[in-house]
């Protein structure tokens, strides 16, 4: 085998275990929290309260117009200054959770509204409250019209956390890093390392179609 054959070989594992161990537990753990941020927003942003859509606009407004990269430097690098130092694990899921509920807002919102107004006025028949539809009525119907987007922008969080690699947070592309940086053999590492993403993400792919299929079952034609 030639030399560099033999460092491809050398190098999958520790760039794979990169992934397992640090992008992936950092892209679900970020999700999961932007998630739950991007409803409690969406819902502000759907409210008659001018202060609650207010604050919930400006929210939106600034984490869609400005850089992922500039939001991840803020706060690890930039809250230093104001006293309060973060390590870069947690600095990284901060920064993730923003982005992905700044996002992830306005795809439950526009999945909430889809739902047709029908459905909640049968629910106020039935003698449910507003609190009570919306969580056993509407946001199991806007679940299933917000997969196909969600689940899109999990996958782009997933490629996404290599920019933690920058605040030194231990995950695929700074393990390919490292290696290049000890080989010298830049182009291989990096181009293996984008090989484990993309794999990483087809098979994400391939989990999200069949999940879109199976809710599809539970949708009227």
């Amino acid at each position: 085998m030639t030399q560099e054959w033999t460092l491809f070989v050398d190098s999958l594992w520790p760039i794979v275990r990169g992934g397992l161990l640090g992008t992936i537990p950092l892209a679900v753990v970020s999700f999961i929290v932007g998630l739950a941020l991007a409803l409690a927003v969406a819902l502000m942003r759907m409210s008659r309260s001018r202060v609650l859509s207010g604050l919930a606009r400006a929210y939106i407004s600034v984490i869609r117009g400005t850089p992922l990269l500039v939001q991840l430097f803020v706060i690890f690098y930039g809250l230093p200054s104001l006293g309060l130092l973060i390590d870069p694990w947690p600095s990284a899921v901060i920064a993730f959770s923003l982005n992905v509920g700044g996002y992830a807002a306005e795809v439950i919102r526009a999945a909430i509204l889809s739902v047709p107004r029908g459905q909640w006025e049968a629910a106020y028949m039935a003698g449910m409250s507003h609190r009570l539809t919306l969580r056993r009525v509407i946001l199991p119907q806007a679940a299933r019209v917000s997969v196909p987007p969600l689940s899109n922008t999990f996958i782009s969080l997933v490629k996404d956390t290599s920019l933690a690699s920058l605040i030194l947070v231990t995950e695929l592309f700074r393990e390919a890093q490292k290696i290049a940086a000890f080989s010298q053999e830049f182009m291989l590492l990096y181009m293996q390392a984008a090989l484990v993403y993309w794999v990483f993400c087809l098979a994400l792919s391939t989990g999200q179609n069949a999940l879109e299929k199976r809710l599809d079952r539970y949708v009227a034609h």
